[in-house]
């Protein structure tokens, strides 16, 4: 089938990649516009659009998938079909249309587990113990189109948002494959998704993953995991922000108050609402991530200094 893929960050790269090596034609990839980076601000593509341009496929950057002159192209190059993953922006319905079996989204958890911008974040943040990808197809709802397939993954209890990401795109470009293979074959019928099981999964902002020494151990780890490496979990010391890396619970250690400090040699503890955790990390402003112990020293933590 002749294919526009859509999509704009590192983790979509797997499934361009599946796609290029797969019996199907890539005529196009539709990404967004170059984004400023680095200290110079310079504007640099997008991951899929250096991609495709190392593969000498046209690369299409509208400011918006609704202008005139995307919209024409589009038609031009009629696609059968139009993967998506990880675009970052709203297909409009003269869009939608175009494709004669639609725009097939590959969306990184069990729908409708997790409709949103962050699905893995949220489902580390809330202990599932089990998530993965589906491909369904793409309507104006937000992410409601029937379901194509599925893979599932486990979530392992150290697993970050990044370890898990990295997974799920690896094995969703495999399903993505599958679900186009199964479409030029006509033997794939997407089903509706059920009306029960729905929870909402929205971007993490910044103050989303600022961590509350008052939650219990289990949900300060969860929440630093989910958010690694974006936005970041972090806290407040001395009133200047330190950026955490995942902690580790420490149940042995039940006489420190929420966010009081204890630094040994090489170990840092923080109190949590039931028991503490041990940093593994900590950048503090200006500052690379360094050990927690190397950070403890340099600031010279005092008895009785919190995080907070």
């Amino acid at each position: 089938m002749r294919l526009l893929f859509a999509g704009t960050p590192e983790v979509a790269v797997p499934s361009l990649r599946a796609l290029l090596a797969s019996d199907h034609e890539v005529v196009a990839v539709l990404t967004r516009p170059d984004a400023a980076a680095g200290r110079g601000r310079r504007l640099v593509p997008s991951p899929i659009a250096e991609l495709a341009l190392a593969e000498g496929i046209e690369v299409l950057r509208p400011e918006r998938p609704r202008d005139p002159a995307f919209l024409a192209r589009l038609a031009a190059l009629a696609p059968d079909a139009a993967p998506i993953v990880a675009y970052g922006g709203l297909i409009p319905p003269a869009a939608l249309v175009v494709p004669r079996h639609g725009w097939v989204n590959l969306h990184f958890s069990l729908l409708p587990a997790w409709r949103g911008a962050a699905p893995v974040q949220h489902a580390v943040m809330a202990g599932d113990p089990v998530t993965g990808a589906s491909t369904f197809r793409l309507e104006e709802g937000l992410d409601t189109g029937p379901v194509f397939g599925v893979v599932t993954e486990a979530i392992r209890p150290t697993d970050t948002a990044g370890d898990l990401l990295a997974r799920l795109a690896e094995s969703g470009a495999e399903l993505l494959v599958r679900t186009i293979d199964g479409l030029a074959a006509g033997a794939l019928v997407p089903v509706p998704q059920p009306a029960d099981g729905v929870s909402l999964a929205p971007k993490l902002a910044v103050e989303d993953a600022r961590v509350a020494w008052t939650d219990p151990a289990m949900r300060v780890d969860r929440l630093v995991r989910g958010c690694t490496p974006a936005p970041g979990a972090w806290s407040t010391f001395r009133d200047e922000r330190v950026k955490l890396g995942p902690v580790r619970p420490a149940p042995e250690v039940t006489d420190l108050a929420p966010g009081e400090l204890r630094a040994a040699k090489q170990d840092v503890w923080v109190g949590t609402a039931t028991h503490a955790v041990r940093l593994g990390e900590v950048q503090a402003q200006g500052k690379r991530m360094m050990p927690a112990g190397d950070w403890a020293r340099g600031v010279r933590v005092a008895a009785g200094e919190r995080l907070a």
